[in-house]
Order: structure tokens, then C-alpha cells, then sequence
């Protein structure tokens, strides 16, 4: 048995990667990977516990567009018509040691395409993490705020959810972050979508037909989602629909 391998898989499991997570994260088989998570598990006498929360954030307004039940007390009481909307960001920090966080962040498209991108995880102090939250918030006029474990893992493992059943996997980092919010078993209860309905945003770095071609395939041609694209006319020309700002 590689210590190295084991090592990794001893890391991933305690910062509480489902087995089929700590497999993406190696670039292994599921079967590869299991006889490390059986000795893991032996020599810590069980499942290897998770690091204590220390803290979790996300940008005030993150519920626009979105359903979500009255019952689960994911109050967001930010106004409609952020320039924003549709795009949520989250920060995670976890114990790490006595004195230091680890701390992983998401931002993640809940209108269509999940995960865009992720950090961490990265090991700071309390000072440290309080620098980082106003850096990482900039662009939301109403700041950030507080928030449970609980609804970090429905709106960013939901969004997953919701992307991949539109034709889109999560950024490539997502995998090395997504321990940081424990194993997910679950259904969100957050309907994801503008009001239901895929909206794509295009961002400058996106391949546009693409993205426009898979929701066509899977959700059939507009009025079945909306997009917005932000390109001179000459560009907005695709497949006989226009991407009209």
C-alpha cells in the first residue's frame, strides 16, 4: 500500500470527502481507492471525524430568483434587481490545528451552470480570514453575512446538481473543496434557475455556443431557458436564435 496515497486519502476523509469525492480528487477508481479508506477507518477506529466549523458566509441577496421554503429558516432579506442575481458566493473555514482555519470558498452560477470556480483549501489565521472576507465579497452591494453549514451545502451541492443535469460538471477545482462541506446524500431544497427556468449568464472566458448548444439539447430551444450575452452584434448570431442583451 502507497503511505503516500494513504497519507492524501487520510487528509480528504478528514476534512469529510465522500469516497466517490476522495476518488475524483486522486485521479483513481473507486475500487483503487477503497482498501485506503478501509485502513483509514481501522487505524482511527472508524470513520475519521470532521473538522469543527468555524465559521460560514455568503453574500446577502444570494436567494434571488430561487424558491426556497419558508420552513428552513434561510432567511435573505436583501431587495430584488442586484446586478448580481444569479451569482452566489460562500466561504467555509473549518479547525485546523489550535490557532489556524482552513478555508474554501465557492462561487458558484444557481441559474445554470453550478460551480464556476473554488479556492482552497487554504490554511490561514483568524486575522487572516477576517482580511479575506471583504476581498472575496467586493462585488456584492449588500455585503455578506452569516450563514448555517446547512444552507452552504444545499445552494452549492444543489447548484451541482442542477448543472450537471443541464449538461455542465462543476470547475475542476471544486473537487479538492468539496470536503469542506461534508458528504452530500441529499435533494436541495432550493429550486434552482431564474424562477424556475435555466438563465445563462455569459461570462467573458465562456465558450457561448457551447453552453447555448447543451441547454438546447437538454431543455430544448428558447423560450425553454434564457440567456443573456453581452457581445457586440456582429457576435450574437447562433444556430438561427439571437443572444440578445
Amino acid at each position: 500500500m502507497d503511505s503516500s496515497i494513504l497519507e492524501k486519502v487520510r487528509e480528504l476523509r478528514g476534512q469529510g470527502n465522500s469516497p466517490k469525492q476522495i476518488a475524483r480528487a486522486l485521479g483513481m477508481a473507486p475500487a483503487a481507492v477503497a482498501p485506503y479508506i478501509r485502513a483509514v477507518a481501522e487505524q482511527t477506529g472508524g470513520q475519521a471525524a470532521e473538522p469543527e466549523v468555524a465559521g460560514c458566509w455568503i453574500n446577502a441577496g444570494w436567494s434571488e430568483g430561487l424558491a426556497v421554503p419558508d420552513t428552513t429558516g434561510w432567511a435573505d432579506d436583501a431587495p430584488d434587481g442586484q446586478e448580481t442575481a444569479g451569482t452566489v458566493s460562500v466561504v467555509v473555514a473549518r479547525k485546523h490545528g489550535w490557532d489556524k482555519l482552513s478555508v474554501c470558498a465557492y462561487l458558484v452560477d444557481v441559474y445554470c451552470l453550478g460551480i464556476k470556480h473554488a479556492l482552497g483549501p487554504d490554511v490561514m489565521s483568524e486575522v487572516e480570514l477576517h482580511r479575506f472576507l471583504p476581498r472575496y465579497f467586493r462585488i456584492y452591494p449588500r455585503g455578506w453575512r452569516e450563514a448555517p453549514l446547512d444552507l452552504a451545502r444545499h445552494l452549492v451541492f444543489g447548484a451541482v446538481d442542477y448543472a450537471r443535469d443541464l449538461g455542465f460538471e462543476p470547475a475542476a477545482d471544486f473537487a479538492a473543496t468539496a470536503g469542506h462541506l461534508g458528504a452530500w446524500e441529499e435533494k436541495s431544497a432550493i429550486t434552482f434557475g431564474r424562477d424556475g427556468k435555466p438563465l445563462y449568464l455569459a461570462g467573458p472566458n465562456d465558450d457561448v455556443r457551447h453552453v447555448v448548444k447543451t441547454l438546447e439539447r437538454r431543455v430544448g430551444p428558447p423560450p425553454n431557458f434564457d440567456f443573456f450575452a453581452p457581445m457586440p452584434e456582429s457576435q450574437i448570431s447562433l444556430g438561427g436564435h439571437r443572444l440578445t442583451p
